[in-house]
């Protein structure tokens, strides 16, 4: 590294470390141009400190590097969202925080206006967040910044992600899933990551397990996730020279691999030791099979630059330098004197002054132009990709439908219809499919025509669909898969993540997180437009009779419907043909949450793609089904989600097989969001409502999740609750039949039979003891088929044999 370099890279993170220790702490007097005074100091200090030095030494060595190497395509993922002020300095000394916002201008005025509004009410909060340029990760919560980063990478080739990982979240399961990703992610065909792992040794309160490994096991446990650990380490040498010889190892190894083809992805050739020609550039460097990606592991004391002690107790270096450390700095004489002292070790007034603003070292470490991290074109929404989604054939969904007569599965027509999108986007490459191993499992196993899943290890003889430029990627960590989603919308681009219904609930924190960065994103103009983000719900617990209770859980549906950002859309489809409809309104979504719920097994098709398309749009949510309802009902009876749907319609045929006197109308419901039906800008109003549900008729709904998740959607709408009769999931399971799992949560035909029959009593719709001989009928009927179910271990024939009809 030539010595202008280096001196320029030093002076860059002395004066980033000044402006993160500045925003910390200071609300005046930000040049330090008279002594420092209580006045200068907030009156609330807020932030972490810690980590702040290793962040603005990579941030620097990294854009010195991209501008040598001439990398014009460049993105920084921060794991540890809470160093946040030291990413805010380095985007200021770049130029880009100026460019998004006006008065972070690069001068006097500029550094007083992001020091006094760091972590101040109404300026910028403490953690990385959607306010600022280039972020894609928040970081507060850990473990998702490398999936994050991979996700970026995947289908942009000619970009460098660069993603700083803390050893406190390496100590994650989610990270250390996502190491694995190497294995999945070519680093031909897309972008290029380097992990940067930043031991400092510390978390809040404690060490670190991976601070406190010795090279040795470290070395081996990253090559052993199929990495080439290269190590940087402060004290073992210049830290600066390393780093910058590190970096440069990283161009090389990054240039050797993208002159081999996809195909020689899995041949596994070598090649020796990469220029070292002496002992400490072996040690940093090491040995490696071509297709190992090099990964940084970079060892500085946390807290470095700032006071070693403070009362006795080791600050730098040790895990109290994690937040503020000075935090009577306001009241203290002693501790004013010590961060003054600490502010002015970094002579920042060699570094910038009024007149001429920053010195020349900004021209050797900052790239120019969109080659600025901060300035990376796929974050703004507005270079998204361009989806063109397929059209819906006449054989997939038809204009004409007889109710009940065909029985389809709706998983297999969105597997037909993702892969028609694959093939669709192939040029675009800007749509993929996550899935945790359950793509075959879930039945969507026709995507596999149109690409294979991502592979890089060595395939055996008898493997299949597997591509080592593949666009579904499986990996069974539903973490790690959000994350990557995650990463691959906020850069524009469009995804589906397909789960277990269950075990969705595994990613519930995480999708509040980017409902949280969708929501920061409203009042950030340059933010809007942002790919939705779709979690396809499937093999849901109403026929998850095969595996058991713990495979039975609609919890994610209602942590969404309990979110008041209004930002989140849950797709309930009572059919094939509405499952498209969904697909199709879902992948056209932009900045929002959107879950789909479906089952895999072949069910009744009940509408046709103009009555779904009706539904999403005008209908706005819900719709009446005219197959199986009369012109002024008694009753209304609603059904939202297939399975329980299909019982509803049944116990009304049920019904109307004992009388016609009692008169029914059909509701569908096909989507909800917070606080209505419909979607969360298009919600069903009272008026429609009541058109719809009628002002004083009793409702009869059997709802796919949780029953208090819907009582609170139909809150908004009733004044009089004691109209409703709500049935859900109960918590009730087990490994049993199909309709015995209804029984068990009283959504089965037969006890939504009865239910019908009481309200209409109450209403004299039909006489007392008419009801009581239906209700003791129906009542024999569902002991007589439960004793069946526990005998034969089966539903019975007339039970999978059942023929829609309605008089």
């Amino acid at each position: 590294m030539r010595a202008r370099t280096k001196k320029a890279i030093c002076e860059h993170v002395r004066a980033a470390d000044y402006l993160s220790v500045a925003q910390i702490f200071l609300q005046d007097n930000f040049l330090l141009e008279r002594p420092l005074r209580f006045d200068d100091i907030k009156p609330r200090l807020l932030g972490h400190w810690g980590t702040c030095h290793g962040i603005n030494l990579t941030y620097a060595h990294l854009s010195a590097w991209i501008r040598r190497q001439g990398y014009g395509d460049n993105l920084f993922v921060l794991g540890p969202g809470h160093g946040f002020p030291a990413l805010q300095a380095n985007l200021f000394l770049e130029g880009t925080l100026g460019e998004f916002d006006k008065h972070a201008t690069m001068d006097a005025d500029g550094i007083a206006y992001i020091c006094r509004n760091f972590s101040f009410p109404g300026g910028f909060p403490s953690h990385s967040s959607p306010l600022t340029p280039g972020v894609i990760a928040e970081g507060g919560e850990l473990g998702y910044a490398l999936s994050a980063a991979y996700g970026t990478a995947q289908d942009n080739p000619d970009l460098m992600v660069a993603c700083l990982i803390g050893d406190g979240e390496a100590e994650t399961a989610s990270l250390l899933a996502a190491l694995n990703l190497n294995k999945l992610i070519s680093p031909v065909s897309n972008g290029l990551v380097l992990p940067i792992l930043h031991l400092n040794g510390y978390k809040i309160s404690g060490p670190t397990i991976f601070g406190r490994m010795n090279d040795q096991d470290l070395y081996d446990l990253l090559h052993g996730f199929g990495f080439t650990p290269l190590f940087v380490d402060e004290d073992r040498g210049d830290v600066d020279e390393l780093m910058a010889l590190a970096l440069d190892s990283v161009a090389e190894i990054w240039r050797r691999i993208r002159r081999a083809d996809v195909a020689g992805l899995t041949k596994h050739k070598k090649f020796d030791t990469m220029g070292a020609t002496t002992q400490k550039e072996a040690a940093v460097v090491g040995g490696q099979n071509w297709f190992r990606m090099p990964l940084i592991v970079l060892r500085t004391a946390k807290g470095e630059t700032g006071p070693r002690y403070l009362n006795g107790s080791k600050i730098a270096g040790n895990n109290l330098a994690h937040q503020v450390i000075l935090t009577e700095a306001k009241k203290d004489p002693a501790q004013l004197k010590m961060l003054e002292g600490w502010l002015r070790s970094y002579r920042f007034g060699e570094l910038f002054n009024r007149t001429k603003g920053f010195g020349g070292f900004l021209r050797e470490t900052v790239p120019e132009g969109e080659a600025r991290m901060g300035m990376n074109r796929h974050v703004l929404p507005k270079n998204a990709v361009k989806l063109v989604l397929p059209e819906i054939s006449e054989a997939e969904a038809p204009q004409m439908v007889v109710p009940g007569a065909e029985h389809k599965s709706s998983a297999k027509a969105i597997g037909n219809y993702l892969r028609n999108v694959l093939v669709g986007s192939e040029g675009a490459r800007g749509f993929r499919l996550f899935s945790p191993d359950e793509t075959a499992s879930n039945r969507l196993d026709a995507v596999y025509a149109a690409t294979g899943r991502a592979w890089l290890l060595p395939p055996a003889n008898w493997d299949k669909d597997m591509a080592p430029d593949g666009r579904i990627v499986e990996l069974l960590s539903e973490n790690t898969l959000q994350g990557l989603l995650t990463g691959y919308v906020l850069t524009g681009r469009y995804g589906v993540l397909a789960s277990y219904e269950a075990f969705a609930q595994i990613v519930a924190s995480q999708v509040d997180q980017h409902l949280k960065f969708l929501e920061q994103s409203r009042s950030v103009s340059w933010r809007k437009g942002i790919p939705a983000l779709n979690i396809y719900l499937t093999s849901v617990g109403w026929r998850q009779d095969h595996n058991g209770f713990s495979h039975q859980n609609p919890g994610l549906i209602s942590d969404l419907l309990l979110r008041p950002s209004c930002m989140a859309n849950v797709f309930l489809p009572v059919d094939d043909t509405a499952a498209l409809a969904a697909a199709e309104w879902t992948l056209g979504a932009k900045d929002v949450v959107n879950a789909v719920t479906f089952g895999k097994t072949e069910e009744p098709r009940w509408i046709d793609i103009n009555h779904a398309r009706y539904q999403l749009g005008e209908g706005q949510g819900a719709s009446v089904c005219q197959f199986a309802s009369d012109a002024k009902p008694d009753i209304i009876v609603a059904g939202a989600g297939d399975y329980v749907s299909k019982e509803a319609l049944i116990a009304m045929q049920l019904v109307r097989s004992m009388t016609d006197k009692i008169k029914m109308r059909f509701v569908n419901i096909a989507v909800l969001s917070f606080g209505g039906i419909g979607t969360s800008k298009n919600q069903l109003g009272r008026e429609r409502f009541d058109e719809l549900f009628g002002k004083k008729q009793p409702v009869v709904c059997n709802f796919h999740g949780y029953p208090e998740t819907m009582r609170a959607i139909f809150s908004h709408y009733l004044d009089d609750m004691s109209r409703l009769e709500l049935r859900g999931y109960s918590e009730k399971g087990s490994t049993t039949t199909p309709l015995d799992m209804q029984i068990l949560n009283g959504t089965d035909r037969y006890s939504l039979a009865i239910k019908i029959c009481e309200r209409a009593a109450d209403l004299k719709v039909v006489s007392g003891k008419e009801s009581a001989q239906f209700v003791q009928k129906m009542s024999r009927k569902l002991a007589e088929v439960r004793g069946y179910i526990y005998k034969y271990g089966d539903d019975p024939d007339e039970v999978k044999n059942w023929v829609w009809g309605w008089k």
